[in-house]
């Protein structure tokens, strides 16, 4: 009986520990130390995500050293490391800082239209881009002039070891692993949708945005697509290009 109890014990602490283990926090403003609500909160390790309540709260899977990304809309995106003393308090508060917005001079071209549309057509510009279709999105988007040179620049990253395409996909096998996590999570999937940033993107994949727009130039994707997708199309467009990557790659 002894023995069958200390076994008794043993399997239901692993168990225990098998289990996801939860942190939870509140995201308040740094100035008014009001809740925020509706800000995402994603760990970049385990490619999960979540959203503040109301109140400002939330719960997310994490272990101990852990990095979470913070992020709303009028305030600076933050990074938080998990640490022992996190799961010791119930209480934890995350402050977050209000962006300082100046306003741009905006210029706005006239076209001289006549009302003719013989005419009015050779007057505005019109940008004859190759159309294209995403995985799993029902719209679609402009890729490069000519689609027969759509994956040039791929396969040239390939002979060319010193192009940065092929650095990006020789040296980040991790985090290119992450593009397939992140669609399981819809925490996820659903804050990329709402993004055109990259700086959510550009946190869980370890680029800037910079990178991200070189990266997709380099992919022959247009300046068009590059610009106004959201970052759910971006991440399925890179995707798309490391698949592609690997198929060249694995050919050479």
């Amino acid at each position: 009986m002894r023995y069958f109890a200390v076994f008794f014990f043993f399997f239901v602490t692993s168990f225990a520990f098998a289990q996801d283990t939860k942190i939870s926090a509140t995201v308040i403003n740094d100035n008014t130390l009001l809740p925020l609500a509706d800000v995402s909160v994603i760990n970049l390790n385990k490619v999960k995500g979540t959203t503040t309540n109301a109140s400002g709260y939330f719960e997310l899977v994490a272990e101990v050293n852990d990095t979470l990304h913070i992020s709303t809309l009028g305030y600076k995106s933050i990074k938080v490391r998990v640490t022992n003393d996190w799961f010791k308090t119930k209480s934890t508060k995350i402050k977050m800082t209000e962006k300082a917005y100046a306003l741009e001079e905006v210029v706005i071209n006239q076209y001289n239209l006549t009302g003719y549309l013989e005419i009015d057509y050779k007057i505005i510009p019109i940008k004859e881009n190759f159309r294209y279709s995403i995985s799993g999105l029902s719209q679609g988007y402009e890729m490069g002039r000519y689609s027969p040179g759509a994956f040039s620049k791929v396969v040239g990253s390939i002979f060319n070891p010193a192009d940065m395409l092929y650095n990006f996909f020789g040296k980040k096998p991790t985090e290119l692993k992450r593009l397939k996590e992140m669609k399981k999570d819809d925490a996820v999937k659903n804050l990329l949708a709402s993004k055109f940033d990259r700086e959510t993107l550009g946190a869980l994949l370890g680029v800037t945005p910079n990178e991200i727009a070189e990266i997709l130039e380099r992919c022959n994707y247009s300046e068009a697509f590059i610009k106004t997708a959201n970052d759910l199309q971006i991440m399925d467009a890179i995707n798309e290009c490391y698949e592609e990557y690997k198929i060249l790659k694995g050919k050479k």
